[in-house]
Parts: C-alpha cells; structure tokens; sequence
C-alpha cells in the first residue's frame, strides 16, 4: 500500500474509531435517564439542559487546561476558524442539537419510547443519505444502501420487537422533527469538514452554550431543580450524563463526522440502541429477548460492512491522490 494511502486508510480508521466510541457512549445515556427518572422527579427538558450545561462547564475547563499546557510546551493553539465559517457551524450545531434532544424527549412523551426512537433513529439515515447526495454530491451506492436497510431493519426489530407501540400523528411528527435536526448538524459537520476539520473542543463547546440557552426556557418551565431523596445519586448521574455521553461523545462525534461519509455516519451512531439495549438487560434487569439479540446482530452487521467500505473509499482516495502527484 502507498504512503498516502495508508494514510488516508489510517484517518479514515481513526474518525470510525471515534464515531464508534461516540455512539456506545451516547447509548449509556438512557440507562442514566431511567434512573435518574426513576430516583427524582427530573423532567426530560430539565434533563437535557443540565445536559448541554454541564457539558458545556467540563469543555471549558477542558480548554482551559489544554492552554495552560501548549503554553508552557511553547506550542501554537490550533488556528482559529475564519469567523463566518465558526459561526455558521456553531450556530448551525446548536441550533440543530437544541432541536434533535428537545424535540426527541417531546416525541418520547407523545408516542412511547419505542416509536419516538425508530422512528427519530430510523429517519436520520434516510434523510442524511439524501441530504448528503443533494448538497455534496456523496454517493451510497449498492453495497451502503444494503447495508442501510440491515441497520434499519435491525434497529426495528430492537426496538419494537415484542412490544404492543402506540402509533401517534403527532409524535410521529415531533419524532421527524428531531432527526431532520440530528441530520442537520451531521451534515453541516460534514460539509464544512471536506476542506479540513476544525479543532472539536471549541466548537462543541459553542454548541453546548447554545444549546443550554435554547432549552433553558422549557427546562424552568418544567422544573430545574428536581426533588430527590438520594441527591448523591442524583449529583453522581447528572456529572456521568455531562462527561461521557456529552462532553466525550459529542467532541468524538464532531471529530469523527467530518473525515466520513455523511450517511456512514448515521449507520455508526445507531451503536447508541445497541449499547442502550446490553445496558437495559445487564444492569437494569431487562429480559434479554429474540428480537434484542436479532436487532443487534442486524445492526452490528451493517455498521461492519459500512466501516470496510469506508476504509476503502478511504484508501482509494490517497491511491488517487498519490496519482495525481507522480503525474505532476
């Protein structure tokens, strides 16, 4: 293999690796959500701002220290963005997060769990793939459209096999809504990633920020400080939900997202119901079912096969690029 193949492979390995330890990352999440639901009287919005906000307190500090570092190493920060190109994407990623969580958990109250997830989850690729093909000319083909109908198929099977789901117009509405949200910040992630990824801590941060101040509204008017009879507990979750399946698992995300397909990497995150759903069986005492172990199998499949075709594609982009420099 050629230097810049190998390279362009290596990168290609790298922001998959990322992507995959995001979506298991974000899975956790639910398991968090139920206890803390279970233990207080949290709502989702009040959730999801000390989500965004606490996130947002860890990358600050993050940042902070990073600097105190390069500057006692003598190295140069990562240089800044153009200003309009930041502030397209951190508004764009706000804006879109802000929209993906809130109008997820509206979804969830509306129409259960089980249709607000295939639903949100299983309109993401779609809309993904079709927003990739139109604004960056990104191509599926045979083998990732097959593969994206094993993950939907799988995620289906996960999420509704076994369980008697109530199907509401409105939910399903608000459901569309928050994947056209999800699908908008991987997509601008994307697109503005094809001329070179931007540093992941700032520009997650940013997006924290707007995000807290957009749910901050709905989360006081639902309830901020939750009642408890346990607030170690409470306090203990709430910083897990802020470091690793936000801090963590959006820096990782953003990193990953722009070095990928678009449509790869909603096939990717879908490891957030499987993690969600080995959660639910081993530590809160779900029954482990047929459909659980068929789901999953289905949607690691996919998510296999979607990974070796990006690696390739990967690979033959530096074989080209190597080209076109022994031609020059």
């Amino acid at each position: 293999m050629s230097q810049p193949a190998a390279g362009a492979a290596a990168s290609v390995g790298r922001s998959l690796f990322c992507l995959i330890v995001a979506g298991l990352a974000w899975g956790t999440a639910g398991a968090a959500a139920s206890l803390l639901f279970r233990d207080s009287d949290l709502g989702p919005l009040a959730l999801s701002f000390w989500r965004c906000a606490g996130g947002l307190l860890l990358l600050l500090a993050a940042l902070a220290v990073r600097a105190r570092h390069t500057r006692r190493a003598a190295r140069p920060l990562p240089a800044p963005e153009p200003r309009r190109r930041r502030l397209i994407r951190v508004l764009g990623t706000g804006i879109g997060l802000t929209v993906f969580q809130s109008a997820y958990f509206a979804a969830v109250e509306a129409t259960g769990l089980a249709v607000a997830t295939v639903v949100t989850l299983g309109a993401g690729p779609l809309l993904i793939a079709l927003g990739a093909r139109l604004t960056m000319g990104e191509r599926l083909g045979a083998g990732g459209l097959l593969a994206v109908t094993g993950a939907l198929a799988g995620l289906t099977v996960l999420v509704l096999g076994g369980e008697g789901a109530e199907v509401r117009p409105a939910g399903i509405a608000l459901a569309l809504l928050s994947a056209s949200g999800y699908a908008a910040i991987t997509l601008l992630a994307r697109w503005l990633g094809r001329d070179g990824g931007s540093d992941p801590l700032p520009t997650t941060a940013w997006a924290f920020a707007v995000g807290a101040l957009g749910l901050l509204p709905l989360a006081l008017a639902e309830g901020l400080i939750p009642a408890t009879g346990d607030p170690a507990m409470v306090i203990g979750l709430l910083v897990y939900v802020a470091a690793v399946p936000t801090a963590l698992a959006y820096v990782l995300y953003f990193a990953g997202a722009a070095r990928v397909r678009a449509a790869t990497v909603s096939v990717v995150m879908l490891l957030e119901p499987v993690s969600a759903a080995v959660l639910a069986v081993t530590l809160l005492g779900e029954r482990l079912t047929a459909a659980t172990l068929l789901g999953t199998a289905l949607l690691l499949t996919a998510v296999t096969g979607l990974a070796w075709a990006e690696t390739s594609v990967g690979r033959a982009a530096g074989n080209g690029a190597a080209r076109r420099a022994g031609e020059g």
